[in-house]
């Protein structure tokens, strides 16, 4: 029997006048470079995924598919 864990998601968005990423109501990474903020979102989904959960970042504004 497979159990599914419920994944991290990471919201990369404008906050305070720059960029910040929001996760489980909190938001951190400020920075007035959105790809600072996205490379934040990225190292704490790592560690997240380090940690045995899975994590998704996603960049308000933007879509994108990877293809598998």
């Amino acid at each position: 029997m497979r159990t599914e864990l419920e994944r991290a998601v990471l919201t990369v968005l404008r906050h305070a006048g720059g960029w910040a990423v929001k996760y489980d109501g909190q938001h951190f990474g400020h920075s007035s470079d959105k790809e600072v903020a996205k490379a934040s979102a990225h190292k704490r989904a790592r560690e997240i995924a380090t940690g045995g959960r899975g994590a998704q970042v996603l960049v308000h504004g933007e879509q994108g598919f990877f293809g598998g």
